[in-house]
């Protein structure tokens, strides 16, 4: 029987397959996910130390009203003299704090109801998938305004605790209806055929698989987070007596900022949000091309190999080539019959 041909490039320098330490940075090599990375990097050191290295007191007032960036005041001023720098840099911690918080306690919920519902289905699913509906149409905001109108103090662990309640229904179905994809797969029937527990093979057999659906869910939830924190204190129902950047955008806008062509007093905080939500969805864009091969750059793809249309390429291997042995000839005056024959056997 014969094979057919195709064309073939043979590539000499082959790498070696990346090892698996490699692969599990290679979420790091986007630069998307580089810059983003070092722009929340930057401004979590700063809620760490912001408070440490403000120059001035965010609430002390002085004489110099209204003062555009100087050496003194390298935001300005308001008008009433408090520094705008240091109501930045103080500010930093609480925007900080209610994201990530909120994102994490979303982040906790959706994968415990959606993970549960999509693996154990049945009544478990119905009842669960019926809690996270019921969740997905509350409206954050209104009610974190009605509880504001009733609670004295509302501190930032509050307003994350209920932006996380009102937030989580989103990741629970993503999560579910990847779970329903996942459970019916060869590795989770073998490991159920051996008898791992449900909740073991529901840890380490389908949450691995998960890790990046998640981590990109939560970075969406703190983006809404902060956005959330930063709304409700620039309408005032926050506490604004605890600075964060939408007090300072809450104090501009009352005091007519804008209209006093007071710039730097609204400028800087508009610029840290621009900044943080922009870092964010960089990380953001470089879990989905590490999900997602489709979407990976040229800069984070294989450029070792070049594929061609018609072409297979084919290791080079330092075996021996044997040659293929001839074919046998007819002896003199042989009929063709025998050399077909002949010819048959060789094939």
């Amino acid at each position: 029987m014969s094979v057919a041909a195709t064309d073939t490039t043979v590539l000499d320098d082959v790498p070696a397959p990346a090892t698996a330490g490699r692969a599990r940075f290679r979420f790091l090599r986007g630069g998307k996910t580089r810059t983003g990375l070092l722009i929340l990097a930057f401004f979590a050191l700063i809620a760490v130390i912001g408070p440490w290295i403000a120059p001035y007191d965010p609430d002390a007032m002085s004489d110099q009203l209204l003062q555009p960036p100087s050496a003194d005041h390298w935001f300005g001023t308001t008008h009433t003299g408090q520094d705008v720098l240091s109501q930045i840099l103080v500010g930093t911690r609480g925007v900080l704090l209610v994201g990530f918080i909120a994102g994490f306690l979303a982040t906790v919920l959706s994968v415990l109801i959606g993970v549960t519902a999509g693996f154990l289905g049945g009544a478990a699913d119905e009842i669960l998938s019926m809690f996270s509906n019921v969740f997905l149409v509350i409206p954050g905001l209104p009610l974190i305004i009605i509880i504001a109108s009733f609670v004295e103090d509302t501190t930032d662990l509050l307003i994350a605790s209920v932006i996380a309640l009102t937030s989580w229904a989103w990741g629970s179905r993503v999560l579910r209806a990847q779970t329903l994809s996942l459970r019916r797969r060869d590795y989770v029937e073998a490991a159920r055929a051996t008898g791992e527990s449900t909740w073991r093979i529901i840890i380490f057999e389908v949450m691995p698989n998960l890790t990046a659906v998640i981590a990109s869910g939560f970075v969406g939830t703190v983006i809404f987070a902060i956005l959330s924190e930063i709304t409700l204190a620039f309408i005032g129902v926050a506490d604004i007596s605890h600075w964060n950047w939408g007090t300072v955008l809450f104090w501009a806008q009352s005091n007519q900022a804008l209209a006093q062509g007071a710039w730097w007093w609204f400028v800087p905080a508009g610029l840290c949000i621009a900044l943080l939500g922009t870092a964010l969805s960089l990380i953001n864009f470089g879990i989905d091309e590490f999900v997602n091969p489709r979407l990976r750059t040229a800069a984070g793809s294989s450029k070792n190999v070049m594929m061609r249309v018609g072409f297979t390429p084919v290791a080079r291997t330092t075996a021996p080539v044997v040659p293929p042995a001839p074919a046998p000839q007819a002896a003199p005056g042989q009929s063709g019959d025998a050399r077909e024959t002949s010819k048959e056997h060789s094939a």
